[in-house]
């Protein structure tokens, strides 16, 4: 699997930089703050793609905040997304509160759906995206993100979350694989 890995990494097309990628995550949280300036809001983690997006997001927004996370994964490490599989729910309780999920990519939209589904099922006033990438497709997707980062092509991402078979989501820069 290594070997794999290496092959992939040496061989893809850096889309974004990393000083590119940290421009974009300034831009979400300056656009964040002004919209929940006066807002008690509860920023989800989408485990584990939003990790590094989620922290780095984190860090710049002024605004006061709790925080918590939850996962439900189409892709378990493989290129191409089956079943939802529920693996974390949120502890805090979502009823009455403005929620923000946080995630590195709007793919096809399926996963983020059933995330904003299951916070409007618990109860929570408001439901807010947040995305690193927004994945630009032929066709209409069942969700929108309403803050951000980088729209891009068509392509196997990896890097600043987004990963290939469960790696290189730490690579410094937003990558395209070649095949």
């Amino acid at each position: 699997m290594l070997e794999e890995i290496k092959r992939i990494q040496a061989t893809a097309d850096l889309l974004h930089s990393e000083q590119e990628v940290e421009v974009a995550i300034d831009n979400m949280a300056k656009a964040i703050n002004i919209a929940f300036a006066d807002h008690n809001p509860l920023l989800l983690c989408v485990l584990n793609g939003g990790i590094p997006t989620f922290g780095k997001l984190l860090t710049r927004l002024t605004i006061p905040l709790t925080i918590d996370s939850i996962n439900a994964s189409r892709y378990q490490n493989q290129t191409t997304g089956g079943s939802i599989e529920w693996r974390v729910k949120p502890q805090t309780p979502l009823k009455g509160r403005t929620v923000l999920i946080v995630d590195d990519i709007l793919d096809e939209g399926i996963t983020l759906k059933t995330i904003v589904d299951y916070c409007q099922e618990q109860g929570a006033s408001a439901v807010f995206s947040a995305v690193l990438v927004d994945k630009i497709l032929d066709h209409q997707k069942p969700v929108k993100a309403d803050f951000i980062g980088l729209r891009l092509e068509n392509r196997y991402l990896f890097g600043y979350g987004m990963d290939y078979k469960g790696y290189l989501r730490n690579a410094p820069g937003i990558f395209a694989c070649k095949e």
